[in-house]
């Protein structure tokens, strides 16, 4: 086993990836996101420098911050936040309250932030005609399972996602069993296709992608591709989308990257969502980059998972990438293109037994309603035999936590399958700080020997699952827009727990030698991390 992982190492050290990268330095220090970076710290040195001045000439100024600190704490303590983010807080403010202090206000006001939930209220308001929960599903659920119920009612009333039955799940195991699939189903389509990813970047996944895309233009379909800001500092051009539009797609970039200090830049759009005719769905962990198809190697194999859907659910991911696509367009001026026809779909299907019930929902930063980890610790409290986890981060906050360890210590079997190997090595001794509480309560951790898991998925009981985009950490728990589906009784549940056990049997478990003998290093940067685990 040990010259396995030596071997995966060396392996890994001298991919053409990583040669790249070190060959890249020079170029990042001189790209468009170095002068961004660098124009935010200047903008930050400028604040602080501002002080510092007022500070030394009025004294009463140092007096004045030192008086607002202490009202934020107080402030802070009483609040409704997370206590995670009231102690990271408080922790800035007392210790560096010439920093702390105007930082807190500027999160505090979030006016990038504001705008942007401003805009989605307003199409939220517009688009509620659309969602309707249908009461018979409701009642067969009822009926069916009370407690799940509970669970779908809160999802519906906070959240306002319904519950359908009439859908048929494809469980994919990997990236390039969704590629094949996505391929399939982009090229059948006749009326339109929307697309919202995460991270987009040139390369064979995302170029065949792109030519069946141009070619469905050609024949008349509607191509709409939304991607998140962060692509421009990386992974696309900054004017891409023009030329994207120039194919005759239509394009959006959510929360493009400005050199201005901004709340907004926290919040990225996390998800991902294809819906062709209104017929079929895709959502999982799969972005558009060839290491999640294994095409190009970084740590290691990357193992991932998706899902697609068919029949009425399909109908709840064309709402999710209608509300967000037209957040970008002034609700107050410009009329709203009417969503019916996207909408009014037939489904050519027969229901089955096997289809059990579908709740796709989706998981925003800017409305204090933390729906994505509400669902995982719901499962966690009614689980009755086990339930399996694959993430690739693990940074939790408390109420996760008692979650994990209640389950377990009731005699629940919690497994946690976690990378081998990290993508972010902060992100990874972060996570080992969490491994000792859960292994005293009996939760058993694993980790991908082959390289890295980037699955997001629960499954309990032989009965739900859940299969998204929204990982353990508290980045997609409380400041990314997310999205997944929640399905009970489908026969792809059996897939999902299958592809768990066979994923299993490629991992090493974590016990407590393993956690006792980490670098000391690793220990200590983990631990002062821990403190900022709110922000990462």
């Amino acid at each position: 086993m040990n010259d396995e992982k030596f071997q995966l190492k060396e392996k890994i050290e001298n991919n053409e990836t990583v040669q790249k990268g070190k060959r890249g330095i020079l170029r990042l220090l001189f790209s468009r996101t170095a002068l961004l970076i660098l124009l935010l710290l200047l903008q930050i040195a400028f604040i602080v420098s501002g002080y510092v001045y007022l500070a030394g000439k009025w004294y009463f100024v140092d007096g004045i911050v030192t008086l607002l600190s202490f009202i934020l704490v107080v402030f802070i303590m009483n609040g409704r936040d997370n206590p995670a983010f009231k102690l990271v807080w408080i922790i800035v403010i007392l210790a560096l309250p010439i920093f702390g202090t105007p930082l807190y206000l500027f999160v505090e006001f979030q006016l990038g932030s504001k705008w942007t939930n401003s805009r989605l209220q307003k199409m939220h308001q517009y688009s509620q005609k659309y969602w309707s929960q249908d009461q018979e599903v409701l009642a067969n659920l009822e009926k069916e399972d009370p407690k799940m119920a509970r669970l779908v009612n809160y999802v519906n009333r906070y959240g306002g996602f319904p519950v359908y039955q009439n859908t048929e799940v494809t469980y994919f195991a990997s990236g390039e069993e969704k590629f094949e699939r996505l391929q399939e189903e982009l090229k059948k389509a006749k009326h339109f296709i929307f697309m919202e990813y995460f991270i987009v970047a040139k390369g064979y996944m995302w170029d065949t992608i792109l030519e069946i895309l141009k070619a469905k233009v050609k024949e008349g379909v509607e191509v709409r591709f939304m991607y998140d800001g962060m692509n421009s500092l990386s992974t696309l051009p900054y004017k891409y989308p023009e030329q994207l539009e120039a194919y005759g797609i239509r394009c959006h970039v959510f929360a493009p990257i400005r050199p201005a200090l901004s709340t907004q830049q926290n919040n990225r759009d996390h998800r991902k969502i294809v819906v062709v005719d209104g017929r079929v769905a895709f959502t999982g962990g799969i972005n558009l980059a060839d290491e999640y198809i294994n095409r190009k190697e970084r740590f290691g194999h990357w193992k991932d998972t998706a899902i697609m859907v068919e029949g009425d659910a399909v109908r709840s991911f064309t709402l999710m990438f209608l509300e967000m696509w037209n957040v970008h367009k002034d609700i107050s001026r410009k009329p709203i293109q009417p969503f019916d026809k996207y909408l009014d779909v037939a489904q050519e299907r027969t229901p089955t037994e096997e289809d059990g019930f579908v709740i796709p929902y989706g998981d925003s930063p800017l409305d204090h309603e933390i729906v994505g980890e509400q669902v995982y610790i719901d499962i966690l409290y009614t689980a009755e035999n086990y339930v399996h986890i694959m993430t690739p981060y693990l940074i939790l906050g408390n109420e996760m936590i008692l979650a994990l360890t209640y389950a377990a210590k009731r005699g629940v079997d919690v497994k946690i399958i976690m990378p081998h190997i990290p993508d972010k090595w902060y992100a990874f001794v972060l996570a080992k700080t969490y491994y000792d509480e859960l292994l005293d309560a009996g939760v058993e951790i694993y980790e991908y020997i082959p390289g890295f898991v980037h699955a997001k998925s629960f499954t309990s009981d032989d009965e739900k699952a859940v299969v998204g985009t929204i990982n353990l950490d508290f980045r997609s728990l409380y400041l990314h827009f997310e999205c997944a589906a929640l399905f009970y009784k489908n026969k792809e549940v059996a897939k999902v727990e299958d592809d768990f056990q066979a994923t299993l049997g490629k991992c090493v478990k974590v016990t407590r030698e393993d956690f006792s003998s980490q670098p000391l290093f690793n220990r200590l940067a983990g631990h002062v991390l821990r403190l900022l685990a709110p922000l990462m």
